[in-house]
C-alpha cells in the first residue's frame, strides 16, 4: 500500500509538472511568442489560458502596449543655417512580434536605440528642409506628422511603430537667442507699421470723399435755399404788384412809404428835417398843413 501510494503521489506531480510545463496565461496588450527549438512557431495576441508541447515548446512575453520614450535633446540646422535645439518624445508599439524578435531579440533598449537614430535622422533632414520661420510656422500638428511618417520608413523594418514623434520644445540656443528675438521684434514693428500706414491712408481716403460729399450737399443745400428765396421775393412782389395795381392804391402805398421813412428819420434827439419843396413828403405835409 505504501508503494502504491508513492507511486500515485509521483504520477501526480509529474502531472502537476507537465501540466505547468504546458498552460501558459497570455495578458491584456501583451504577445507571446511560442518557441520550438529556438524557432518561432506560434504569436498569440489573445488574452486568456493557453497550452503548448511541454518541454519542447517555450514561450517569449512582449509588450504589446504603447511605450514613452523621451529622448535626449539635440542640435538641428535650418536651411538658412540657423542653429536650433530640438527636444522630442516617441510613442511606439511592436506590431510585429516575429519581427521584433529576429531583429532585435525584443530587447527595448535596442528598439530604443533605433528609434532614436530614426527619429534623429527623419529631425535633421527635414529641418534642414525649412527655414526657420517656415519651422515656426509648422510648429504642432503638421510637423509632428512629418517627422513620424519620415522616421516609420526606417523602423518598421524592426517590427516597430511610431505613434507619434512629438516635439516638447524646439527653441534657439541661449547665444543668440536674444538677437533673435530682437529680428523677430523688429520684422513684427514693421509690419505693424505697414498696417498702421495702409489704415491712416485709408482714413484720409474715407475723410476726403466724406469731405467732398459734405462740400456738394452744401452747395446743393445753398443753391436749393438761394433759388426758393428768388422764388419768394418774385411771389412777394407779385403780391404787392397785386395789391397795389391801381392808381388810389399805389398813392396810398407811397403815402405810407413815406410816412415810414419820415419816422426813422425822427429817431434820436435831432427833430429837425430839411426836405426838398417837391418832394413828396414835402407835398404830402404841406399838403396837410393846407388842410
Amino acid at each position: 500500500m505504501n508503494t502504491k501510494k508513492v507511486i500515485a503521489l509521483v504520477l501526480a506531480i509529474l502531472l502537476v509538472f507537465v501540466l505547468y510545463n504546458s498552460l501558459y496565461t497570455v495578458q491584456p496588450k501583451q504577445y507571446v511568442a511560442v518557441r520550438q527549438f529556438g524557432r518561432i512557431v506560434n504569436v498569440v495576441d489573445t488574452p486568456g489560458l493557453k497550452m503548448k508541447v511541454p518541454f519542447i515548446q517555450t514561450i517569449q512575453r512582449i509588450s504589446a502596449a504603447t511605450i514613452l520614450y523621451d529622448i535626449p535633446a539635440s542640435d538641428v540646422i535650418t536651411k538658412d543655417k540657423k542653429s536650433m535645439i530640438s527636444d522630442n518624445y516617441v510613442l511606439w508599439h511592436v506590431t510585429n512580434p516575429t519581427l521584433y524578435i529576429q531583429t532585435l531579440n525584443a530587447i527595448e533598449a535596442r528598439a530604443a536605440e533605433r528609434i532614436e537614430a530614426a527619429v534623429y535622422n527623419s529631425l535633421k533632414k527635414i529641418i534642414s528642409g525649412m527655414t526657420q520661420d517656415e519651422i515656426i510656422a509648422a510648429r504642432g500638428e503638421r510637423l509632428t506628422q512629418l517627422i513620424t511618417d519620415d522616421a516609420n520608413g526606417d523602423i518598421q523594418v524592426y517590427g516597430i511603430e511610431i505613434i507619434q514623434s512629438e516635439i516638447k520644445a524646439l527653441d534657439l540656443p541661449e547665444d543668440n537667442k536674444a538677437a533673435v528675438f530682437t529680428r523677430m521684434i523688429s520684422e513684427r514693428e514693421n509690419i505693424a507699421a505697414g498696417y498702421t500706414a495702409e489704415g491712416a491712408a485709408e482714413a484720409q481716403k474715407i475723410r476726403n470723399e466724406t469731405d467732398r460729399k459734405v462740400t456738394v450737399m452744401k452747395a446743393e443745400a445753398e443753391k436749393e435755399a438761394a433759388t426758393i428765396l428768388a422764388e419768394g421775393e418774385s411771389e412777394y412782389m407779385r403780391i404787392l404788384q397785386d395789391a397795389y395795381n391801381n392808381e388810389s392804391k399805389a398813392e396810398f402805398y407811397n403815402f405810407t412809404r413815406s410816412l415810414d421813412a419820415l419816422k426813422a428819420s425822427l429817431a434820436g434827439d435831432n427833430k429837425t428835417i430839411m426836405l426838398d419843396k417837391d418832394s413828396e413828403l414835402a407835398r404830402i405835409l404841406y399838403g396837410n398843413f393846407e388842410d
